[in-house]
């Protein structure tokens, strides 16, 4: 008897201790005694009108990231924490005032968050650094294929804007009766959604909130050294090949091979963002390409190619460097399509032929047993996500009326696009949108650029050479990437949203509005661009949008055949995409601990087209993140971020006041260059004389 009431005594406190850990674990318990708004007083006057200050000024700098590099890190902490400190700040102006009639709260913060991503995610999905602007005449010119009228289509303000509006809102619609699946039955875990989540969530908490202003005071001291560093760099770059971007901190042979630090505030905050392999990968591919096979490649002018060639010729070096990137690009991409479309496939067979109601897909850390009960926290989430439901024959009606209209307007934006072309996408675009989604809620990549580089294969030959398929394949490219990254977004979304407790209305609705933002803003931003930098898409250039030439050349690839390729291209191509192949099947195989020392061959890929300047800088970028965490760990983790954005948002907002005084005429007073000393010494003897 004794030892029984013993048991039972034990029991009885193990059962407290676990229910006070539930209770300290428990989000929803904190913010119990504070009333969820409903799904409309989420959408504020004010939440729009912060969402599209920062919308314009997350475009600029995606835009500048799509035009130089490609790479563009992830954005929602950056939202989430300037969408805080701008409303905070208005609404204690306004307690004070005692004009305050709404508090400020974590479902407002997320609505706000969720419609500077969709704005500003357009920037990208948009392809002003991809397949749009590979259409233009700027970029046909550096190949001699597919160079023709019927192949181009030069930017122009109206069309761009329209074509945004007839395919960018298909991606929503596409996936919203899938939401509960997705999030409630499946579990997924949208590992960028969650992170989000927990940060705005933290945000609202009395701890959260002081931390937040702190964070906020990080970021605007950076973000005015960052936009200063911008405006004084500015004063040296009176001419071509003139400032700071273009000091040979390594010496002039390492600067003609592309490696030297540039200077730049941007790609150091890029860097501490990224993952450390990300960084160290990018380096390794430069060194690879510009360190070792373009110099020994050079070596065989005359006899691999013609020596008469100029330096951006497809048929030279350039197409070796370009290429063989491309190869790389579609192995990666390849191999983890492969694999997450694996995930998918066996994650639906258990989920589906499983007899057990109870279980879900092993996404979690852990999953949760047929007898464990749900959390409080999910209990409210749940019972708040289902409650604002968004009618299925809504979502049909909105994708079947958006593709019917699309399919009858977008053959007269781009002739070579023909309307069943449109219909056939349109019919496998939902089933490809489900599994960016699923694979995106598994691994937290999006496939979307795969997807996208299956369309302009398939679109682009089925069209031929002869009637603009390579026009016809980078506009099937857009259509398809558009609905596939939208679907996973506004799915990231979701999670967001169920773990801050804000309506699926609501979030559906500032997904909405961010995206029409968005289709406004972003060709406005890219336009900005073009008419300021008339070098715009020049191998070279401050803005030589290198990925509107991976695009272009993925689409010849696709209809002409290899025949563009120079000499011995092709077998470099196939060894490079084996290579990318072989690299991840290893990087899977010998588990993470030892995966974290190998190259990610997407990230290695980059540089063989543009060089490793900027992977120098976002070295520097981890090294210093690096250092910071040995010294200081809890800081680090704390206030890296938001240094990383003030650094990237200050010089990405500069380009707004630069591209104005390129406008208006107004050129810098100096040009800082730098000569070898047999040339300075050529050039005294000619000033001298």
């Amino acid at each position: 008897m004794e030892r029984s009431s013993g048991d039972g005594g034990g029991d009885n406190r193990k059962k407290k201790e676990e229910d006070e850990e539930e209770v300290e674990l428990s989000v929803e318990r904190i913010f119990e005694s504070k009333e969820v708004p409903l799904w409309r007083s989420q959408l504020t006057v004010r939440a729009l009108a912060v969402s599209f200050m920062l919308g314009v000024l997350f475009t600029f700098i995606v835009m500048k990231l799509n035009l130089t590099t490609g790479i563009i890190p992830s954005l929602n902490v950056s939202a989430g924490l300037l969408g805080f400190f701008f409303v905070k700040t208005w609404t204690k102006f306004l307690e004070k005032s005692g004009l305050l009639d709404q508090p400020f709260t974590r479902q407002e913060n997320t609505v706000i968050q969720t419609c500077v991503v969709a704005s500003s995610g357009i920037a990208f999905s948009g392809g002003f650094g991809s397949y749009l602007f590979g259409m233009s005449e700027v970029i046909a010119k550096q190949s001699t294929e597919a160079n023709d009228a019927q192949n181009i289509k030069n930017p122009g303000l109206g069309w761009m804007i329209a074509f945004l509006f007839i395919v960018s809102f298909l991606g929503l619609f596409s996936i919203v009766p899938l939401r509960k699946i997705m999030i409630i039955d499946f579990k997924l875990i949208y590992p960028s959604g969650t992170a989000t989540a927990h940060l705005i969530n933290s945000f609202h908490t009395p701890q959260g909130a002081k931390l937040a202003k702190k964070q906020v005071r990080a970021l605007g001291k950076f973000f005015s050294f960052s936009f200063l560093w911008g405006f004084f760099q500015w004063f040296f770059t009176a001419g071509d090949s003139c400032g700071f971007v273009n000091f040979p901190t390594l010496g002039l042979k390492a600067y003609e091979n592309r490696f030297y630090f540039d200077f730049s505030a941007t790609y150091v905050g890029v860097g501490m963002i990224c993952p450390h392999l990300i960084n160290i990968s990018l380096l390794v591919g430069g060194i690879l390409s510009w360190g070792i096979m373009w110099p020994l490649i050079r070596d065989k002018k005359g006899h691999w190619y013609s020596a008469d060639l100029s330096p951006s010729s497809l048929n030279g070096l350039q197409g070796y460097s370009l290429f063989i990137g491309i190869a790389m690009i579609l192995g990666d991409g390849l191999y983890n399509f492969t694999k997450v479309l694996g995930h998918t496939l066996f994650g639906l067979y258990r989920k589906l032929t499983t007899k057990d109601p109870g279980s879900v897909l092993p996404v979690g850390t852990c999953s949760p047993t047929p007898n464990s009960s749900i959390s409080y926290d999910d209990q409210r989430r749940t019972q708040l996500f289902l409650k604002d439901e968004i009618p299925t024959c809504f979502a049909v009606v909105g994708y079947v009326g958006i593709a019917i209209i699309s399919s009858a307007t977008l053959p007269h934006i781009f002739p070579p696009l023909k309307w069943y072309y449109i219909v056939v996408i349109y019919l496998c675009a939902p089933t490809l949108a489900f599994c960016n989604a699923y694979g995106s809620g598994l691994t937290d990549w999006s496939l979307a650029p795969t997807y996208g580089t299956l369309a302009t294969f398939t679109i682009g030959a089925w069209a031929g050479s002869s009637h603009g398929g390579v026009l016809a394949g980078l506009a099937a490219c857009g259509v398809m990437l558009n609905i596939v990254s939208t679907a996973s977004d506004l799915m990231q979304d979701f999670k967001t949203g169920y773990m801050t407790m804000a309506s699926p209305r609501s979030m559906f609705v500032s997904q909405v509005i961010g995206t029409a933002m968005g289709c406004v803003i972003s060709p406005c931003v890219f336009w900005l661009f073009v008419k300021a930098f008339h070098d715009l898409g020049v191998p070279g250039s401050a803005y030589p949008g290198p990925y509107a030439a991976v695009a272009r050349n993925m689409s010849i690839l696709g209809v002409e055949g290899f025949s563009a390729l120079p000499k011995h291209c092709l077998t470099l191509c196939y060894v490079f995409f084996i290579g990318a192949v072989v690299i991840n099947a290893i990087r899977d195989a010998v588990g993470k601990d030892i995966a974290k020392y190998i190259p990610i061959p997407m990230a290695m890929a980059i540089p063989f087209y543009l060089g490793s300047y900027f992977a120098i800088d976002m070295c520097l970028g981890s090294l210093i993140l690096f250092i910071w965490g040995k010294i200081d760990k809890a800081k680090a983790d704390a206030f890296g971020p938001a240094v990383a954005s003030g650094l990237i948002c200050g010089e990405g907002i500069w380009t707004l006041p630069s591209s104005i005084l390129a406008l208006a005429g107004v050129q810098p007073p100096i040009c800082m260059k730098f000569l070898a000393r047999k040339t300075n010494a050529k050039v005294d003897a000619f000033l001298g004389s």
